[in-house]
């Protein structure tokens, strides 16, 4: 749980929890394009968008962080509130019969991780020393 403290973070494809929320939109992304057609454009494109939000904000914002802790905060905070709204939107996947229930527990669960990761690194943000660079 959490990043790996003992390997620096130089890039944001280091992060822990960029790589899973990126492993999870990928998936998702495939498995929204076996949904029926009615919904691959419409939930379908929901989903897929609001997964790869998460990945794509996190990126943007560690990239502005030298710049300033505070847009690095408002990147994980839109990141954080995607994870929470994909959980909604797996829901949906589920009731309407596009995935299964393991399917839906394992993204919830995972979805709820990736939100609880991006609460710890928002809460560690601007607290580490600017020399590390």
């Amino acid at each position: 749980m959490g990043e790996d403290v003992t390997k620096p973070v130089r890039v944001f494809e280091d992060l822990e929890v960029f790589q899973r929320a990126y492993r999870l939109s990928l998936e998702i992304h495939r498995e929204s394009l076996k949904f029926p057609k009615i919904e691959q454009a419409a939930l379908g494109d929901q989903i897929r968008r609001a997964s790869k939000s998460i990945p794509a904000n996190i990126a943007e914002g560690f990239g502005k962080q030298r710049l300033s802790s505070a847009e690095f905060k408002r990147f994980l905070m839109v990141a954080i509130g995607s994870a929470d709204e994909m959980r909604v939107w797996c829901r949906y996947c589920l009731d309407l019969g596009c995935i299964d229930e393991a399917t839906w527990q394992r993204w919830r669960e995972e979805y709820q991780a990736i939100a609880k990761m991006l609460q710890g690194l928002h809460g560690k943000s601007g607290r580490q020393s600017r020399s590390d660079s």
